[in-house]
């Protein structure tokens, strides 16, 4: 199985910039696919943005040229580099991993860290 945990967020003035970090743990060496979804207060939990085994990454257009996803050479900790944060991205968000065990693919969400951005 593998674990999540994230940190990063908080309260961050209009315009600031913010990171998340989500570390896995456990069986680490199957991970495919890791990525972050945030939900606000009333919403549907979305994506915000992914990244592959391969590197590849695809945003949220909402976030497109103002967050941006990456991961350690470890492919164990996966970071969302947020910037010209705005309102509207107050959130909940969550770390979120697919991994392989025996054949199978499962998927893991982390707690969630809360990001507040005021105006």
């Amino acid at each position: 199985q593998v674990q999540l945990v994230e940190s990063g967020g908080g309260l961050v003035q209009a315009g600031g910039s913010a990171r998340l970090s989500c570390v896995a743990s456990g069986r680490v060496f199957s991970i495919n696919r890791m990525g972050w979804y945030r939900q606000a207060p009333g919403n549907q939990r979305e994506l915000v943005a992914l990244i592959t085994s391969g590197g590849a990454t695809n945003y949220a257009d909402s976030v497109k040229g103002r967050f941006s996803i990456s991961r350690d050479n470890t492919k164990t900790t996966v970071y969302l580099q947020m910037s010209s944060l705005k309102p509207e991205d107050t959130a909940v968000y969550y770390c979120n991993v697919d991994y392989t065990m025996s054949l199978r693919v499962y998927n893991v969400w982390g707690q969630g860290t809360q990001v507040t951005v005021s105006s």
